[in-house]
């Protein structure tokens, strides 16, 4: 797995309870994330696009553009917890290039009931090797989390003695301390929506600093897609980047771990568990974009499965996935 070479500007654990080092091993040997394919996501995963695309992807996008001979699915992570520490790597990265706002979403069902038993406990503890990766990578000591609620943000505390990072939650009232200078939000939610966009704009302050969401859910299936989430989209959403994301789909997935662009995969029919990129480009792909895709996928495919049978895949995938990084 590739990392990032960072060069802090701002400031001069899960070892998951249920696997072990050999489970990883394994994971990366042969499950290459195990497809990590569920159902495609509803509408609170937020659809969010950059308002500006940096100078270094218009040039990958033109390397890319003069003869790329297209690469297989080795930038993907093996496993739930290397996907967080590369979402942190990529967050790094942004932060230490002089970007402010960052988003970063795992679109993953696991991670998205958090109603089941012990699921919360989960994120937060993913939510750790996060920080601490963040940390490491940009050699700051001066990261705050912030947290949904008080009662989270005091639990975790008190369990993580040891943690290089503040706690503060968003009801809090002053979250943010002159000090910090890297904040994170972990998992704000609709319900928060208006302390999300005060301490965000209070970051955007004299000196500005970065704030990185971690799993945002501020759009949510039941509130459903009006003018109030248009207006989210456009005018809030539309400030961040988007700087790692990996989203299943039932035949493919699709991926971004900055400065790299969004890649497009569909199952490798001749390996296993493998992907091949379909394709490469800036933007993130809509919904449109993906049927387009995955259309042209489709026909170019000899025997292409039936309906019944890519309905049963996509459980089947699921149900191995889900096995896989809960060991």
């Amino acid at each position: 797995m590739a990392s990032f070479n960072s060069h802090p500007s701002f400031c001069s654990i899960l070892s998951a309870s249920k696997t072990t080092k050999s489970d990883f091993t394994e994971y990366r040997t042969f499950a290459k994330f195990d497809k990590f394919q569920g159902e495609a996501p509803q509408e609170n995963l937020q659809e969010t696009e950059p308002s500006t695309v940096d100078l270094q992807q218009q040039q990958q996008q033109q390397i890319f553009e003069e003869g790329h001979d297209g690469e297989d699915d080795s930038c993907l992570p093996s496993d739930l917890e290397g996907a967080v520490r590369q979402a942190g790597q990529a967050s790094a990265s942004f932060v230490s290039s002089g970007g402010m706002r960052a988003i970063v979403e795992l679109l993953i069902p696991q991670l998205q009931f958090l109603d089941d038993e012990g699921a919360q406990g989960e994120l937060w503890e993913l939510s750790r090797i996060f920080l601490d990766t963040l940390i490491e990578e940009t050699g700051c000591q001066k990261v705050k989390a912030i947290f949904p609620d008080a009662g989270a943000a005091a639990l975790l505390k008190y369990k993580w003695q040891d943690a290089a990072f503040g706690f503060s939650s968003l009801s809090d009232r002053k979250p943010v301390e002159n000090e910090d200078e890297i904040v994170v939000m972990v998992v704000p939610d609709y319900q928060m929506l208006g302390y999300v966009e005060r301490i965000t704009s209070t970051l955007s302050d004299d000196p500005p600093r970065p704030l990185i969401m971690w799993n945002p859910r501020l759009i949510s299936e039941d509130v459903g897609v009006g003018f109030n989430v248009r207006k989210l989209r456009r005018y809030f959403l539309s400030t961040f980047t988007v700087v790692y994301s990996m989203r299943p789909l039932p035949s493919g997935a699709v991926f971004r771990c900055y400065p790299g662009l969004w890649k497009i995969f569909y199952d490798d029919k001749d390996r296993p568990n493998r992907y091949l990129l379909a394709k490469e480009q800036i933007s993130k792909p809509d919904a449109e974009e993906l049927e387009i895709i995955f259309g042209d996928v489709e026909e170019k495919s000899d025997n292409g499965p039936s309906l019944f049978s890519r309905a049963a895949g996509i459980f089947s995938s699921l149900n191995r996935f889900m096995r896989v990084i809960t060991k």
